[in-house]
C-alpha cells in the first residue's frame, strides 16, 4: 500500500471530523449570539466576550479556542484576544440576510440526530418519516432559506419572468405547493396585494407554524396535497425545494397540472445539481448528498416513494414533468450557487409562456 496515500486520507478524515465539530460550535455561536457580539468589535478577550453576552465564561473560552482552531476566529497570542473578521461576520453574524449561513449549522444536528433510523434503513429498507424529524427540522429549513427567499424571490427570481410578474401585480390566483413554514407564501402575499395565495402542505405541524404568521386578507394555509384542491385553478403554482422529496412524484405532478390554469405557469426551485455524479464532486455536492441520505431521500422512501434524492438533476426533473403531462421545461436565468430555476405550462399553451 501507498503509505503517503494512507496518511493523506487520514488527514482528510480528521479534517472532516473537525468540520463536523466546527459546524456544531458554529451553531452554538449563532444561537447564543456570540458571533453577533463579536462582529465589528475588533479584538476581545474571552472573559470580556462572556461578560458582553452574559454566557458562562468557561464555555465561552473553550468555544473561542475551538473556533480559532477551526479558522473561524483570529487569535492574537501575545494579547490573548480573539477577533471575528468582517468577511467572516458577513456570513456568520448576518441573520435575516441572503448570505447568512447559520441555517446550515442548525440543520446539521437535526439531520444527524436521525442517524440511527437512517442506518437501520440501510439494513431493512424504508426510511425516516418526515414527521419523525420534528419541528426543529422545519425551523432549520426555514432558517436556511429565509433570507434568500426574502431578498430574491420576488425582486430577482420572479423578475426573470416578466409576464408572470405583470400578472401577479395585476392580480391572479397562486398556489405554493409544499409551503412548509409558509415563508414563500407570506412574502409573495405581501409583495403582490392584488393576488390571492394559498400555501399547501401535508404536514399539519408545518401548517400550524405557517398560520402563526398569516394575518393577510389575501393569504390562507391549507393542510393537504394537490389532489385535495381538485376543481380549483391557479394562474401560478410554485414548488420550492420539494419535488425531489415527493413520495408519488408523477402522480403528484399530474395533480398539480390539473390545478394549473390553461395559460398558467408552474415555477420550480430545486437544488442546483448535475445529472452527472462527476459534476457534483465538490463541497456543495457532498453537502447535498448528505442532505439526501439524512432527509430528502429517506423521508420519501419511508412513505413508499422512489427516493429521488436531493441531487435529482434537471434531466430527471424534465422527465418527471413530461410524464406528468406538462409542456417543455425551460430554465429561468437566475444566478445561484445552490438553486436551479425552471418553468413549465400545459403543452398546448407552451408558446404563451415563451
Amino acid at each position: 500500500m501507498d503509505k503517503a496515500k494512507i496518511m493523506e486520507f487520514a488527514d482528510r478524515a480528521y479534517r472532516d471530523m473537525a468540520g463536523a465539530m466546527a459546524v456544531g460550535m458554529a451553531d452554538i455561536g449563532t444561537r447564543t449570539g456570540l458571533f453577533r457580539a463579536m462582529a465589528g468589535q475588533g479584538a476581545m478577550r474571552a472573559d470580556d466576550l462572556a461578560k458582553t453576552t452574559g454566557l458562562t465564561p468557561r464555555y465561552v473560552e473553550e468555544w473561542c479556542k475551538g473556533m480559532t482552531a477551526a479558522a473561524y476566529l483570529d487569535y492574537d497570542e501575545k494579547a490573548d484576544t480573539y477577533s471575528l473578521s468582517a468577511e467572516h461576520a458577513y456570513l456568520l453574524a448576518s441573520d435575516g440576510t441572503d448570505h447568512f449561513m447559520g441555517g446550515l449549522f442548525r440543520f446539521a444536528p437535526e439531520l444527524l440526530a436521525q442517524s440511527d433510523g437512517v442506518t437501520a434503513a440501510f439494513f431493512n429498507g424504508g426510511g425516516v418519516a418526515f414527521d419523525e424529524f420534528g419541528q426543529g427540522c422545519v425551523h432549520a429549513l426555514d432558517l436556511i432559506n429565509a433570507g434568500t427567499y426574502e431578498a430574491r424571490f420576488a425582486s430577482y427570481w420572479l423578475a426573470q419572468m416578466p409576464d408572470v410578474l405583470a400578472r401577479l401585480e395585476a392580480g391572479i390566483e397562486v398556489l405554493d405547493v409544499g409551503c412548509g413554514a409558509g415563508r414563500v407564501s407570506r412574502l409573495l402575499a405581501e409583495a403582490f396585494e392584488n393576488s390571492r395565495f394559498i400555501g399547501l402542505d401535508p404536514d399539519e405541524a408545518s401548517i400550524r407554524t405557517a398560520q402563526k404568521g398569516a394575518s393577510r386578507h389575501n393569504l390562507e394555509f391549507v393542510v393537504g396535497d394537490a389532489a385535495s384542491l381538485k376543481g380549483r385553478h391557479f394562474d401560478l403554482i410554485t414548488a420550492c425545494d420539494c419535488i425531489h422529496d415527493f413520495a408519488r412524484p408523477v402522480e403528484t405532478l399530474r395533480d398539480i397540472r390539473a390545478l394549473l390554469a390553461e395559460k398558467g405557469t408552474f415555477f420550480i426551485v430545486e437544488p442546483r445539481a448535475s445529472d452527472l455524479l462527476s459534476e457534483n464532486i465538490h463541497s456543495i455536492g457532498a453537502m447535498y448528498y448528505g442532505f439526501s441520505i439524512f432527509h430528502c431521500m429517506t423521508q420519501s422512501l419511508a412513505a413508499g416513494g422512489p427516493g429521488l434524492g436531493t441531487c435529482m438533476g434537471p434531466a430527471a426533473l424534465g422527465d418527471l414533468l413530461g410524464e406528468a403531462g406538462f409542456g417543455q421545461m425551460e430554465d429561468v436565468p437566475a444566478k445561484s450557487l445552490t438553486n436551479g430555476f425552471f418553468r413549465v405550462g400545459h403543452p398546448e399553451f407552451a408558446d404563451a409562456n415563451s
